[in-house]
């Protein structure tokens, strides 16, 4: 079993930043690649960024220039600096990790951005 634990989610006003981190631990053999998604009220769930081993990375149209995802192979941790934050950023945002047969998802953090 794998847990994911994220952090770094909560109130931001327009414009503003926050780093999203996640903590992978437990059983994990080898993981390709780690994903952050987000979900906004009423919307279906969308990939935002996601990094390989060897550090390819590919975002969502939306927050290309914005976001950038970041992970240290070492901790088994993914990191998403969110730059010039737009309301409609507001999310529960979801590290997911995947390994060579399984995949895990972590539990959310929200984040909200004011106008």
């Amino acid at each position: 079993q794998v847990q994911l634990v994220e952090s770094g989610g909560g109130l931001v006003q327009a414009g503003g930043s926050l780093r999203l981190s996640c903590a992978a631990s437990g059983t994990i053999d080898s993981i390709n690649a780690m994903v952050w998604h987000r979900q906004a009220p009423g919307k279906a769930r969308e990939l935002v960024a996601a990094i390989t081993t060897d550090g390819s990375t590919n975002y969502a149209d939306s927050v290309k220039g914005r976001f950038t995802i970041s992970r240290d192979n070492a901790k088994n941790m993914v990191y998403l600096q969110m730059n010039s934050l737009k309301p409609e950023d507001t999310a529960v945002y979801y590290c997911n990790v995947l390994l060579s047969l399984a995949a895990y998802w972590g539990q959310g953090t929200q984040v909200t951005v004011s106008s």
